[in-house]
């Protein structure tokens, strides 16, 4: 069943349940996100939304509910297998390593070598990953000065880019952002958002974590609200506004009443 215009849903979520001991940090959550849909992710500090895409990224097991990825029931062990599977989860750290260069971070772990001295040795084929890196950054309309220097040199929007880079790169068949915009100049937070853009012509769809919600009016299809864990509201960014979604965010409205305290 096709949602909100879009196709059937690459992943789906059913009544996912994270528990720390005694708390509940995410209480039966579901979540469709279909092939070319950006869907903002929001909710106050605790709302539930990093465990959530913690829990479709391997980095946490719920322990009630189902995760459904391109059709299939889906568990993934390790962060690695959700990346193998090809969900692609760029946090605010964005994991890079800083003393490597741009082609390095980009085949981090899936290095290309080359054969010398009749295969004896094999030594890392630099020049080819380099070239192949920056054919995918340049094919996401992004330009870099120097593609040899480390990446602790450049900014905090070109780091970014590479990080988004490395999954399109990998063929990241869905893409989490976490914060992606968060400590960017403004001209970095507009490429930033050109880029989702990007990935939702190519069918790539998105989860964008953010606070700053003028970000995410301008590039989600919708907006997922969470509040002390649970999904509160469901919204199509043209049927709603900040001043709803904040409302929602603080537990002042609830569109589901089987959420609601007894």
């Amino acid at each position: 069943m096709a949602t909100n215009g879009h196709t059937d849903p690459v992943l789906s979520l059913r009544n996912i349940v994270k528990r720390f001991g005694g708390l509940t940090a995410v209480k039966d959550v579901d979540l469709d996100v279909s092939g070319g849909e950006v869907v903002g992710l929001v909710g106050d500090n605790g709302a539930g939304k990093s465990t959530l895409i913690k829990c479709i990224s391997g980095v946490y097991h719920p322990e009630e509910g189902q995760i459904i990825f391109q059709g299939k029931a889906a568990h993934f062990p390790r962060p690695i297998d959700a990346r193998d599977a090809g969900i692609e989860t760029i946090y605010q750290d964005l994991a890079l390593a800083g003393n490597l260069n741009v082609g390095a971070n980009i085949f981090l772990g899936r290095e290309v070598r080359k054969s010398s001295l009749g295969g004896l040795i094999k030594t890392l084929n630099n020049k080819y990953m380099t070239n192949e890196a920056k054919k995918v950054v340049e094919s996401l309309d992004i330009h870099l000065p120097n593609y040899e220097q480390q990446i602790n040199n450049l900014s905090g929007g070109q780091r970014q880019s590479v990080a988004i880079a490395r999954a399109v790169y990998w063929d990241a068949k869905m893409m989490i952002m976490d914060e992606p915009t968060n400590n960017l100049g403004v001209p970095e937070q507009r490429k930033v958002l050109e880029i989702i853009r990007t990935l939702r012509e190519r069918r790539v769809p998105v989860i964008l974590i953010s606070h700053t919600l003028p970000d995410v009016f301008e590039v989600a299809d919708r907006i997922v609200i969470m509040h002390r864990g649970r999904k509160v509201a469901d919204k199509r960014v043209a049927e709603t506004n900040s001043q709803e979604v904040v409302q929602y965010m603080v537990g002042a409205l609830d569109d589901f009443p089987e959420t609601r305290s007894a």
